[in-house]
């Protein structure tokens, strides 16, 4: 709803153009009609140069603040009264005053309303803006087919500064002025508009339209020539890319390189694999499994046995999640790799130059650099917790006794797989959480369950506790005077990227408010030939999206002196291995709300699913997010087990703009966990259902009836 203010500002403009066109505005200025009075407008100048002068700077601000047309017959009329130093200055200031203040009034009206919205999709147009709004806008004012007045109102909508626009729009639009007002002095001569847009003007305008493209080619030239000012280039690279880093994202880069033929040398200064395969998804998943397998025998009276018991040693389970690795290793072993035709080299890179790399005593040059050295546990600095010995999500691995008294400190991902797992190990865990709930970037419900699910395996699960201090005794005290006694210390806050130790620093290449890797949208960071991808990068932290990022970081580092991509997170999936799993793809409701974006919200009850039932898993919930009026999916939200591969469909659907009537429209395999994604499409499909077509068809079938 527009505020008082707003809708003054609207009416206003209705009343201006509703009035133009009711006096026949429209024909006072085409060009006949000035064609025709041409004398006499000469004539009233030449008596009262001033006034004319002054009258003429104001008609033209209110026509171009108004959007009103005309304002390219008004140019012209310039130029034929004014002649053309004249002309051009009034021209240049009335237009660019006059844009300004149609920018404004759009701003007013709508920007708010817009970017609450549409805040998702504008964010990615808000961040080019910020970094290279007055190029865009100067681009744009340098193209004569879009039309002046939809530049303005559409700039209204971001948050390009005022004084920015102002000045851009005066520089941008002098050419077409100098252009348009030198053709008005030659109005005597033209006989149509068809004159004016003449071919030799029209390819004038069309260099002005290159011309862009030139500039930014030769601000990017000059930039680099300043970035690489301090360095000297070799004349021959030995290699085409140096990939640092052998996780997921680098594991993938130098794979990408090495397709393609380039010469490529992978650095890791540990092990092949990342955190991913030695301390992260790989031996989470594989304790994971072996907790569910003691959690089900414990269920065994809910499929009919009598009883089912399990005898365990925690040291064979912890033995058992590195056989699991092991098993994993030769995927992404040096060994393939070198296969591959990339060289593997096990070491401590450091970056020397733009173009060189530093590793064992070895010094490489190269074309381009991909950084992907991955993340590190976070351990905040909580007053006693060095003492503490704090295990975290790469330490976790070593133990071989189970903790009697397990302390989980996060209500993340990793502190709440972990900390479920290991109560349904037997151990007593007590998960300390600050915000009010688990998992906060899910819904509540989501959170709710995952906490339900905890607590019924045995978890203590505390949120609303903040850390405050650690004593020797192994207690932890909140800030809300609460006690807790551990016997080990598991930290699950999350994970920062590695920056230091390899030449970032040295370089000039920052980290932003995330403590990332600052890049832009092609992965490059600021030094040109330097491209940054996964953990290290962000702004997402999973397996699937350091390998997508390595991608557009490896083919830009390669190819991007000829083509460019932007890396494109419109769509990301994650899931949460816990019981139930929870997995998520695009918007969810809380997130909607937040935004202004306005959805329908459809849920369906896996309790209701067949084979959930066949399962003794019958509980979930499958919660989807569709623009309204349409089953066009914005979002969806899936608690249940087997949540990550049931996911996937919802993943397909937006990546590829096929909506609920796709899926509802599929067959799906009975019985399967798949279903559940076809009966959530049939509830959006019941509470669309066409009642008056319904309606109509029932009375038909009692008259067929007789």
């Amino acid at each position: 709803m527009l505020s008082r203010p707003r809708l003054a500002v609207v009416l206003l403009f209705a009343l201006a153009l509703a009035a133009f066109f009711a006096a026949g505005g429209q024909r006072y200025f085409d060009f006949e009609n000035l064609k025709a009075q041409q004398a006499a407008i000469e004539a009233w100048r030449a008596a009262r140069p001033a006034q004319v002068a002054a009258g003429f700077f104001l008609l033209y601000v209110a026509f171009t603040a108004l959007s009103l047309p005309a304002a390219a017959l008004l140019t012209l009329l310039a130029g034929a009264i004014f002649g053309p130093a004249l002309g051009i200055v009034l021209v240049s200031f009335a237009s660019a005053i006059g844009a300004t203040l149609a920018m404004l009034a759009s701003r007013f009206v709508l920007r708010d309303w817009v970017q609450a919205r549409f805040e998702r999709r504008l964010a990615p147009i808000n961040r080019g803006v910020e970094r290279e709004g007055a190029f865009y806008l100067f681009t744009l004012r340098l193209i004569p087919a879009v039309p002046f007045f939809l530049i303005n109102l559409a700039m209204g909508l971001t948050r390009m500064r005022t004084w920015t626009f102002y000045w851009v729009s005066q520089l941008a639009m002098f050419p077409a002025t100098v252009l348009y007002v030198n053709a008005g002095t030659q109005l005597a001569r033209v006989e149509s508009l068809r004159d004016v847009l003449s071919w030799p003007l029209v390819g004038a305008l069309v260099l002005l339209g290159i011309f862009p493209l030139v500039a930014k080619r030769a601000v990017e030239y000059a930039a680099a020539r300043r970035v690489y000012a301090r360095w000297r280039k070799p004349r021959r690279f030995e290699r085409n890319l140096v990939v640092i880093g052998g996780g997921s994202a680098g594991l993938v880069a130098a794979y990408i390189g090495a397709a393609v033929r380039a010469k490529v040398t992978l650095i890791e200064k540990e092990r092949m694999g990342g955190d991913c395969l030695n301390t992260g998804c790989v031996p989470s998943k594989a304790l994971i499994r072996t907790a569910r397998f003691l959690s089900e025998a414990k269920r065994a009276r809910e499929l009919g046995l009598k009883e089912a018991t399990a005898r365990f040693d925690f040291a064979e389970i912890m033995d058992r999640v590195q056989r699991v690795v092991r098993a994993i290793e030769p995927h992404d072993s040096a060994e393939r790799y070198t296969a591959l035709g990339v060289e593997c080299i096990q070491g401590e890179a450091k970056i020397t130059t733009p173009w060189t790399v530093a590793v064992n005593g070895r010094e490489i040059t190269t074309r381009a650099i991909v950084i992907a050295a991955g993340a590190e546990p976070f351990v905040p600095p909580i007053p006693g917790i060095e003492a503490m010995q704090p295990l975290t999500s790469e330490t976790v691995w070593g133990l071989r006794t189970l903790p009697a008294r397990l302390l989980v400190l996060g209500g993340g991902p990793i502190g709440c797989e972990l900390a479920q797992a290991m109560a349904r190990l037997g151990s007593k865990v007590t998960l300390v959480e600050m915000l009010p709930r688990l998992l906060p970037r899910e819904d509540p419900e989501f959170s709710e369950m995952v906490a339900s699910g905890m607590r019924a395996d045995g978890v203590d699960v505390r949120t609303g506790h903040k850390a405050k201090q650690f004593h020797a005794d192994k207690t932890l005290v909140c800030e809300n005077g609460a006690v807790i006694g551990f016997d080990v210390l598991l930290c699950a806050l999350g994970r920062v990227a590695r920056t230091k130790g390899y030449g970032l620093e040295e370089l000039g290449i920052g980290v932003g408010r995330s403590r990332t890797v600052e890049t832009n949208e092609f992965l490059q960071t600021a030094v040109p030939n330097i491209y940054a991808c996964g953990d290290v990068a962000g702004p997402y932290q999973f397996t699937h999206t350091a390998a997508h990022q390595a991608w557009y970081a490896s083919v830009n580092a390669l190819f991007g002196s000829i083509k460019k991509f932007r890396a494109d997170y419109s769509v990301i999936p994650w899931a949460t291995f816990t019981d139930p799993e929870v997995a998520r793809v695009g918007l969810n409701e809380t997130e909607a709300k937040e935004r202004g974006i306005a959805c329908e919200v459809t849920t369906y009850d896996v309790g209701e699913l067949d084979r959930a039932i066949v399962d003794e898993a019958a509980h979930g919930r499958v919660k989807v997010l569709t623009a309204p009026g349409s089953d066009r999916v914005l979002g969806a939200t899936v608690a249940a087990q087997h949540a990550g591969e049931i996911i996937s469909e919802f993943v397909t659907a937006m990546r590829h703009g096929l909506g609920l009537n796709k899926i509802l429209g599929t067959i799906h395999v009975y019985p399967t966990f798949a279903e559940a994604n076809k009966y959530a499409a049939g509830a959006w499909k019941k509470a669309h259902a066409p009642e008056r077509t319904l309606a109509r068809l029932e009375k038909l079938h009692a008259w067929m009836r007789g």
